[in-house]
């Protein structure tokens, strides 16, 4: 499909474009957006649908890729690299931040949903070369400076001209602070001219101080004076920053040769970083839209559900079931001006556009659509004064080109088909075009005014009548589409509402056919059918949601009390293996009573009574056991009169626990209590608590009540970055320390340390402490705009 096509603006594809580019910072990212073009083919518009639902569901379950994914396109300075060029620092930062979100991406593609295949294979294909984005960023500091310890050489070059500038500095303020040369000096001041350190002479005094002028005010009052004493060390200065500028050059050409090695890496990152943040767009783009992955087909065959425009406010658009294909492929809408006939076709016709281009569609879940070869729009009014051309005629000369370049797998939109000329002559016509596009397999959808199209949708095979709703009463369109119900003519009852004189309405109606009376009576009567069959659907779809709640209710009710009988039998089992076990050792000790009488040779008369006496005895406990297990098989009560009023902080007992416990949270809606017994926090239904009345309890409300205020007054006054620059390490982490645990406390993150850039120590060490904090969940520089080296961003768990 061609993406120039007059369908795509017609139908407003280029402000869906427009949104989706709006997700991302890259120029090559953006340029690729503006040239999508819906797929012709099934497989390609899969694809690329199943890419987007990958990226909306990983958006959903990992939120957004830890790294802005809009890099700067660095190829053409790679290529540069591998014929010997050299590159900038701001060139090779560029490349070091490809590396490092490649790498991030890697990481995080890493933990998708293993259904996302695609995004799988994209982690698979980066190349990771941590070793030369960590070079890069050792050596450079920002676009104007290079660290000092890129190189052994240049650190010894700028410790030595830190020297050299300490000892001129040093021999300047000591000349200026003499009590000699105060009176030459306009100002007790060292400054600097062309690099070098000078002093304000004034004029009159030249020949007092011994040097070169290297500058004079404006005024010719002040001459700025370079003392001999200090010519050889500016000398020496200028040449080791000669030195220095030699070997910054050098560590540039040597990065320059680490990325040329390395060029293929970069290649691959690039291409797929560009992909990744050109499919998470389309992902975010369906996260805003409240979108769905369409099933798709190339049979011609639109089944949208709950559809909402995407271009109409998400709080005043209408949703809509819209239907087409299958059983009929054309489709004649009818009903009031500015009552959603338009917004319908343009709906159908920018959904289809979207699914096939690979973006999900603002629907319900399950909604179909298909893939055309072409799609045409003939919407709008089109009246050309310059070509002379009327409403009728602009619109003919889109159709006659649509005709002629329509095929069989192909979305035809017509706005009010042949509207603009003789009435009679319009219908007959527009029934012809329908009847052509027919023969020859093509996808319509049309408005139109003319009863003669409804009663040709009414009597054809494969034609079906649609209307957008109208309420007479208010004189208001509902914006409802109405499937298999022809629009009626709303202009007696509109005009009597308007207050129109009833003669002039009574004979209009004389003047109204039979067959058109008979025609709009035949609509009337389908609207009432209709109006009474979506009551009855409703009320069913009522009925039917009662039905699935007490069904719902009733197995709730059922796992409770096989709950419930389970724990009962646990106790009557541990009850009665307490009680077994008792018997048991009982009656080992008479069996080892009647053993030693037997050894003692007790008389048969005494030993025949006292055998008896321990029988009756066994006898009496087999009955004690049976008692106790017929009472434990008895359920127990453990469900007290629910508690009142039951609040944070009171103290309860847990009855089939005998358990005292302090309300952490209300009931819930469900009636489950969550409650803190010593150091194990669970969820009681309300039932199975009796509320606690003493001292104790009020003292314990009191403190929760005392802590609570004081935790949301504390939360209140947490900052979220703390400043520590100037300070020791020491120092400064006593105050990030004690930040944290506030802003721990108070449920805040992420929040900001600002240390500032400076030599970088303070930043390392607070970095450090980071890295085993019980509260740090991970730590970040801050980015532009952020405040980059110069402050940490931490989140906290």
């Amino acid at each position: 499909m061609d993406k120039n096509s007059k369908a795509f603006k017609t139908l407003e594809f280029d402000k869906i474009l427009e949104r989706l580019s709006s997700y991302t910072e890259s120029a090559d990212v953006k340029k690729r957006i503006g040239e999508i073009v819906p797929y012709t083919e099934i497989d390609g518009a899969k694809a690329a649908q199943r890419e987007t639902t990958e990226a909306m569901s990983t958006l959903l379950k990992l939120g957004s890729p830890p790294v802005n994914l809009s890099v700067e396109n660095v190829l053409g300075e790679v290529k540069r690299t591998e014929i010997g060029g050299v590159l900038h620092t701001k060139e090779l930062m560029n490349i070091s931040r490809l590396l490092y979100v490649a790498r991030r991406m890697k990481s995080y593609l890493g933990e998708a949903a293993d259904e996302c295949a695609q995004l799988h294979g994209i982690e698979e294909s980066i190349i990771t070369a941590k070793q030369l984005e960590d070079r890069i960023n050792s050596c450079i500091i920002s676009e104007n400076e290079i660290a000092d310890d890129a190189s052994g050489e240049l650190n010894t070059i700028r410790r030595k001209i830190r020297n050299l500038n300490g000892k001129i500095k040093e021999n300047l303020d000591s000349m200026v602070r003499s009590a000699h040369y105060k009176k030459f000096l306009q100002d007790p001041i060292v400054t600097m001219r062309s690099d070098r350190y000078v002093i304000p002479v004034k004029s009159e005094y030249r020949g007092e101080v011994n040097g070169i002028v290297h500058d004079t005010s404006a005024s010719g009052a002040t001459l700025f004076i370079e003392p001999m004493s200090v010519v050889n060390s500016n000398n020496e200065i200028r040449d080791l920053r000669a030195k220095e500028q030699q070997e910054i050059e050098r560590i540039l050409a040597e990065l320059s040769a680490l990325v040329s090695e390395n060029s293929h890496t970069v290649f691959v990152d690039y291409e797929q970083v560009t992909n990744l943040d050109f499919i998470f767009c389309k992902g975010r783009l369906s996260l805003d839209m409240d979108a769905n992955e369409p099933k798709l087909n190339d049979k011609g065959i639109i089944r949208y559900k709950k559809a909402r425009h995407p271009l109409i406010d998400k709080d005043k658009v209408v949703a809509n079931d819209i239907m087409l294909g299958g059983e009929y492929d054309t489709l004649v809408i009818t009903g009031p001006n500015t009552g959603g006939k338009t917004v319908t076709l343009k709906t159908i016709g920018l959904f289809s556009i979207m699914a096939a281009a690979g973006l999900h569609i603002p629907a319900g879940e399950s909604s179909e659509a298909a893939v055309f070869h072409n799609i045409f729009a003939d919407i709008g009014d089109e009246q050309s004064i310059e070509q002379s051309l009327s409403t009728f005629s602009s619109h003919m000369v889109n159709i006659v080109k649509i005709l002629e370049r329509i095929d069989f797998n192909s979305l035809a939109l017509f706005d009010e088909l042949g509207a603009g000329t003789d009435p009679t002559e319009g219908a007959a016509l527009a029934v012809s075009i329908l009847e052509f596009l027919r023969a020859r397999k093509v996808t319509t959808v049309a408005t139109t005014h003319y009863s003669e199209l409804k009663l040709f949708a009414l009597s054809t095979d494969g034609v079906e009548n649609a209307s957008c709703e109208f309420n007479v009463a208010t004189l208001q369109p509902t914006y409802k589409l109405l499937i298999g119900v022809p629009g009626k003519s709303n202009a007696f009852a509109i005009s009597r509402r308007l207050g129109l004189d009833e003669r002039i309405i009574d004979r209009a109606n004389d003047i109204l056919s039979d067959e058109d009376i008979k025609f709009e009576d035949v609509i009337t009567d389908l609207e009432q059918n209709r109006a009474r069959a979506r009551k009855e659907a409703d009320d069913a779809a009522r009925m039917k949601r009662e039905l699935t709640d007490l069904r719902r209710q009733l197995e709730n009710d059922r796992i409770k009390l096989k709950e419930n009988k389970s724990r009962i039998l646990d106790d009557a089992r541990r009850e009665a293996k307490i009680l077994v076990m008792d018997a048991k050792e009982e009656a080992n000790g008479i069996i080892r009573d009647l053993e030693k009488m037997r050894r003692q040779g007790a008389a048969n008369a005494d030993f025949d009574k006292k055998t008896a006496a321990m029988r009756d005895k066994l006898k009496k406990k087999e009955d004690t056991i049976d008692k106790a297990m017929a009472r434990a098989a008895k359920p127990k009560k453990t469900y007290a009169e629910p508690p009142k009023d039951l609040k944070p902080g009171a103290t309860v007992k847990i009855v089939d626990m005998n358990q005292e416990a302090t309300v952490l949270k209300a009931p819930d809606k469900n009636g489950n209590v969550r409650v803190q017994a010593g150091i194990i926090k669970m969820d009681v239904h309300i039932t199975n608590l009796k509320k606690v009345e003493d001292n104790k309890s009020k003292e314990l409300a009191e403190k929760y009540v005392r802590n609570t205020r004081a935790f949301e007054s504390k939360s209140k006054n947490v900052s979220t970055e703390v400043d520590v620059r100037g300070q020791n390490l020491e120092e400064a982490w006593m105050n990030v320390e004690k930040f944290l645990d506030d802003c721990y406390l108070a449920g805040i993150s992420p929040v900001s340390i600002i240390h500032g850039k400076g030599t970088g120590i303070l930043r390392k060490g607070i970095q450090g402490y980071l890295k085993k904090h019980r509260y740090v969940k991970s730590y970040r520089n801050g980015r532009y705009g952020e405040g980059e080296d110069g402050v940490t961003i931490v989140e906290l768990k």
